[in-house]
């Protein structure tokens, strides 16, 4: 068996990281298999790559559609179209990468996607990072000063450099070692991947 978790890459503010968010604690359990959640900045990335989805309307109102599908099926909460893109991507981010360091990331995160899916309450907002820290048991003012400082942006960085190095250009990303498996329909076979490395 592979070492190690299964590295989970993503960026608060991605449409479909909402399915890969609200499935991995049930799949952990359900597998036994640990998952390192990594918060970085894709709109960083997609920025270089002159990637972005507000460019095609088309494209992404696709996108919003096939989410409402997907988020039926999977019986997870979703109203409408939730505010997109997101003003304060890279706030909520740094507020998630605090919580990989302490051990409430995922909580955070869940929380985050939820109050934005569910009440179109933009994550990295105030009003929204502040009910959702709470929600979670943290103390805001101390999670936000640490979020927004020099330390925690400078790692920020170093995560969304570590990630364009291993190659990543979109999100969720699932890596078992070098190997990457792009979009939360890849989430089955990173696991068999892991399974026979």
């Amino acid at each position: 068996m592979a070492q190690g978790p299964i590295d989970f890459w993503f960026t608060i503010g991605s449409i479909y990281t909402y399915l890969a968010v609200m499935r991995l604690p049930d799949v952990s359990r359900q597998t036994g298999i640990a998952f390192r959640w990594r918060p970085f900045s894709i709109r960083t990335l997609m920025i270089e790559m002159d990637n972005r989805p507000m460019k095609v309307p088309a494209k992404l109102a696709y996108m919003w559609r096939d989410m409402a599908r997907r988020a039926q099926a999977q019986g997870f909460p979703y109203r409408d179209r939730p505010p997109y893109p997101l003003q304060n991507l890279d706030l909520a981010n740094r507020v998630a990468l605090v919580g990989s360091e302490e051990g409430w990331c995922e909580a955070y995160t869940r929380a985050a996607y939820l109050r934005w899916f569910t009440r179109h309450e933009e994550p990295g907002s105030a009003g929204a990072d502040t009910a959702s820290l709470r929600e979670i048991g943290q103390d805001t003012q101390r999670v936000l000063a640490r979020a927004d400082s020099d330390e925690v942006k400078q790692r920020y960085e170093a995560a969304t450099g570590e990630a364009r190095a291993l190659g990543i250009f979109g999100v969720p990303t699932f890596a078992v070692g070098p190997e990457l498996f792009w979009g939360d329909d890849r989430l089955d076979d990173a696991i068999a991947w892991y399974r026979e490395a």
